[in-house]
Parts: structure tokens; sequence; C-alpha cells
């Protein structure tokens, strides 16, 4: 008998499915109680044999959610990704989706579970970016867990996710930038924030910058590599892969910079003869007044707040520096391609995409050229 149906008591039966004979030769069972009419009782039966036919295992997974997203991080995660992607995926497992969900059986795991979560997410202010994250690396997890054939379906592709809103990009003007450099001339880190604006390098890019990596005779600066900060007990940073295959560019720089860069290269020398065996040689371009790196937080605390405030400027952050490179450039009629490049985008699309609110004026002076070129030719 491939499967039968017993009646428990009012609206309620359980099904049974033959799964064969275990190591012992005793017969096991699947059981699944149902609550309905007999009907629905017939229905899963039904649907159940047909799947047990076509090959499909019909077995629930009995480990617990939590259980489950460790095999997968261990086995299938932390082999193909970067460390710092690795810590990412942990981080938002534990953070948002382990203490709701993780007790769960894998397959008794329902869309209406983890829209539960995604809506108390957002109850408590977190924004449609990181609910849409957390959703792709648990919807990842459970996608693998049907081809490993624990589960019949992913129950995170029924879910809805919040509308994603675009941040505006916030960028300097041309005369908040002069401002912006003379509220930190004469300061040790001029020659970064100048570098950070001609450049249009990601903060994690220039701070991993090597002396190695600068060409001041030909005034080039190659991205070779990323800072990452570790988020685990103990902290750390390390150098990484850039973020992806087109972030490793050589960018020409303009005479001004290149002129800062050999300045603080030469102060740097006297630092380092000053602090002697304190020094701590990493052959960084940008390293603190020991060597070492700056993360994020202490560059901005410390010094970037300080000379907004100083240039009287408020609102901008590391990543603006990048965006107004960006900004500017495009806004003044440099060909997007050649600002993709600069940027280390991945595609010239996401250069247009993420700079859109610049095409309508670029839009404007290309139609003003046409009219120049076609019309008032020869008057």
């Amino acid at each position: 008998m491939a499967g039968q149906i017993i009646k428990r008591g009012d609206k309620t039966w359980v099904v049974r499915i033959f799964q064969g004979r275990d190591e012992n030769g005793k017969r096991r069972y699947i059981n699944k109680t149902i609550h309905g009419t007999k009907k629905n009782a017939d229905k899963y039966l039904t649907a159940k044999l047909r799947d047990k036919d076509l090959g499909i295992n019909i077995e629930p997974a009995s480990e617990s959610l939590s259980k489950y997203l460790d095999k997968w991080l261990e086995t299938s995660v932390k082999p193909r990704v970067r460390p710092r992607t690795y810590d990412d995926y942990v981080s938002l497992m534990t953070r948002y989706i382990r203490e709701p969900l993780g007790a769960i059986k894998l397959a008794d795991l329902r869309p209406i579970d983890i829209q539960k979560v995604y809506q108390s997410m957002q109850e408590r202010g977190l924004g449609p970016r990181v609910v849409r994250y957390t959703h792709a690396v648990l919807s990842s997890a459970l996608k693998q867990g049907v081809k490993w054939d624990m589960l019949h379906k992913n129950p995170a592709s029924a879910v809805d996710l919040p509308r994603m809103v675009r941040k505006e990009m916030k960028a300097m003007t041309p005369a908040e930038a002069s401002r912006f450099l003379e509220a930190v001339k004469g300061t040790r880190q001029y020659a970064l924030f100048n570098f950070a604006l001609t450049s249009g390098m990601r903060p994690q890019e220039y701070l991993a910058l090597k002396w190695s990596d600068v060409d001041l005779e030909r005034g080039l600066a190659t991205v070779r590599r990323a800072i990452v900060w570790k988020r685990e007990k103990g902290g750390g940073w390390a150098f990484a892969e850039p973020k992806t295959s087109r972030s490793r560019r050589t960018i020409p720089l303009p005479a001004s910079t290149v002129k800062a860069l050999s300045e603080h290269k030469r102060q740097q020398g006297i630092e380092r003869l000053r602090l002697g065996s304190d020094w701590q040689d990493y052959g960084l371009v940008f390293p603190t007044s020991i060597g070492t790196p700056y993360t994020l937080s202490s560059l901005t605390n410390k010094w970037l707040k300080p000379a907004l405030i100083k240039a009287e400027l408020a609102g901008f952050n590391l990543y603006s520096l990048r965006h107004t490179h960006a900004t500017l450039l495009l806004a003044n009629g440099e060909n997007a391609k050649v600002a993709s490049e600069r940027l280390g985008h991945s595609t010239i699309v996401l250069t247009l995409d993420t700079y859109s609110h610049v095409l309508p004026d670029m839009q404007q002076e290309a139609a003003e050229r046409i009219e120049t070129l076609l019309f008032k030719t020869g008057s």
C-alpha cells in the first residue's frame, strides 16, 4: 500500500505514505496531519504520490532552518565567495533571520513566515535595501535547498518585497569642491581629499593604494586591491580583490594632484624617519600617522567632518567626493564611457543609471550643439 488516510478526529486526518524499509527492514512512513475535509487529505495524498512517481523527494527535511543555514554557509557559500561577502551573509542571517525563523523546521517554513519578518524589519525603520539584500541571501539559501532535494519549492519566491527608492546622490558644485579643498589645504589630509575628488576612486580603493601603484612621472594611479574591515570578533583589516573585474583600472591624474602627491610623499618620508621602528610600513599612500590603514569612520570623524564644517558645507560623506567627480565630469560633457571607466563601474548602463540626474542638462547641451552645427555655421 503506497499511502493511506486515517481519520483522527473531527476534520482531522493523517496521511501516511510508504517510504520503503530502513537498514533493519522496518517500514518507513511519512506522516502528515491535514485539517479540513477528507477531500483535502485525498488531494494532498494524490499530489505527494505523483511527486514520488516523478522521483521528487517527498520526505520533509527535519532539521531547523538555522542548522540548514550553517550547512549552506559552510559548504556552498564559503568556498565560492570572498571573505567579506561571506561575513556579510553570516551577519545578515544572524541579525535578521535566525532569531525569528531559525527554530522552524526547514520543511515547515512558509512564505507568510518570511513575509512577517520583512514587515517587522520595515516597522523597525530598516530601509528597502536592507530588506532586499536579506531576502537575496535567504532566497539563495532556500534555492540551494531545492537543488539539494531538501525542499520541494523555495518559499521565499512567493514573498512581496518593498519598493526600492533610489537615494539621490549628493555631489558638490565646483565652487563647493574648491571651498572644501581650500579648507584642507596645509593639512596632512590635503593630498588624500584632493586625490579622492580628482580620481573618483572608492574610499576602499584609495585607502588600499600603495606607492607601487602610483607613477608620479606619468601621472597615473592603478587600482589593484581594496581594503576590507573584518566584522567578526577581534576585527582587523585585510586587502582584498577589487569590487569587480572592471574595478581594476589605471586612472590618469591632473597635474595639481600629482604635485600634491609628490609633496605628500616627501612629508611621509619625514614622518617615517621620525618614528623609526614605530612606523608600520605597508607601503600605503594614505595611511594614518603610524603607517596603518584608516577606517572609514575614523577618516570621516577626525578629518572629513571638521573640514566640511570649516568649509561651511553639510550633508556630504566620503562617497560624496566620488559622486562629485562623476557628476562634474558628466555635467561638463565628458563621454559617459570615459567616466564609467574612471569610476570602475561594471557597465556604462550602471553609470548612466546612477547619474541620471545629470542627463537632462546634457541632453539640452546636446540639442544646442546640434543647433550650432547644423543651423548656425557660417552665419
